[in-house]
């Protein structure tokens, strides 16, 4: 006697007979758009795979590495051993250290607003549609792709109290040029000259693209109202662009707190400490003393002071953009 289980269990087979009947008839494809979608993504991941290893190999783990030493007394020569925050703590207690910091703090306090006015001025001259602008944009921009050696190279001549270009042209206006880089009164700012010179034609060209998204129209008003040349820079140029001044005004600062080749090249650090800079004393401690440990504290200290600056140049950027 058949049961209503049975007979429900019986429906149940012929149905799903139906149901695989029916898909060997139809097979089901996959839609064409997806199977594009995986390929393009497959595509993208195999052309970020390289990168992505290289950025993990020589920034993420060396970055997971310093931080690590920074709490070791790491010296190359010997076994690392876990000191914790003494490292940090001798950083504050280093007068070398606020050497370092105080010259460092010296040359930005001077570097940066004569960086601006060079490089400002610089791209008013040379904002002309004009053959003979293109080529001294092109001259100017030289220095900054030259080779930090051959630039140095360059000021080392320069700068030569007895046969020195500077120290002649000073003779001129019966002026005794001082000896440059061996007397400590002098060396910090002969760096600078020298930064100056290396590195302006960039924010030149940044100023130039500023200064060239100023609407013409404001300047023609200021014009008929009357205002001079000075005047419409004062209240109209400088205004226009001043995300582009406070922009090229954060990276002077954190590229001054990185300064290194033109102590290490110019003046190696000399006369005594003079030109002595954060940056340098990192590399004399890690390389030169060998406190690898201390070297990598120094380091994440300035990663600090420009890790503030930059949060500066993000949130004002973003209230500028707002």
């Amino acid at each position: 006697m058949t049961t209503t289980n049975d007979l429900a269990l019986e429906m149940s087979e012929i149905k799903q007979t139906h149901v695989d009947e029916d898909r060997a008839r139809h097979p089901v494809t996959e839609n064409p758009k997806n199977e594009s979608v995986r390929r393009q993504s497959r595509a993208a991941w195999m052309f970020l795979a390289i990168p992505l290893l290289f950025f993990a190999v020589f920034v993420i783990i060396p970055l997971l590495l310093a931080v690590g030493t920074s709490f070791t007394d790491y010296s190359i020569v010997s076994a690392p051993h876990w000191i914790g925050l003494a490292n940090f703590r001798a950083v504050l207690s280093d007068s070398f250290f606020w050497v370092a910091m105080r010259n460092t703090v010296y040359y930005t306090a001077v570097y940066v607003p004569l960086g601006l006015v060079v490089s400002f001025g610089t791209a008013l001259l040379l904002n002309r549609r004009t053959w003979s602008a293109k080529v001294f944009r092109t001259l100017f921009y030289i220095p900054v792709v030259s080779s930090s050696v051959a630039t140095a190279t360059i000021w080392v001549w320069v700068l030569n109290k007895d046969k020195g270009m500077l120290n002649m042209v000073l003779g001129w206006f019966h002026i005794n040029g001082p000896n440059w880089l061996n007397d400590s009164q002098w060396a910090m700012f002969a760096i600078i000259l020298m930064s100056i010179w290396a590195g302006f034609g960039v924010n030149m060209i940044i100023f130039l693209g500023g200064l060239q998204s100023v609407p013409v129209d404001l300047r023609e008003a200021a014009k008929l109202d009357g205002a001079n040349w000075w005047q419409i820079v004062w209240n109209v140029v400088i205004p226009s662009i001043r995300p582009t001044m406070f922009l090229v005004t954060m990276q002077l600062i954190i590229g001054s707190f990185q300064v290194f080749d033109q102590a290490y090249l110019l003046t190696g650090g000399g006369p005594g400490n003079a030109t002595i800079t954060i940056v340098y004393y990192i590399y004399n401690s890690g390389f030169g003393s060998l406190k690898m440990g201390y070297a990598s504290a120094l380091s994440f200290v300035l990663f600090a002071i420009i890790l503030v600056f930059s949060l500066i140049n993000m949130h004002f950027t973003d209230k500028e953009e707002s």
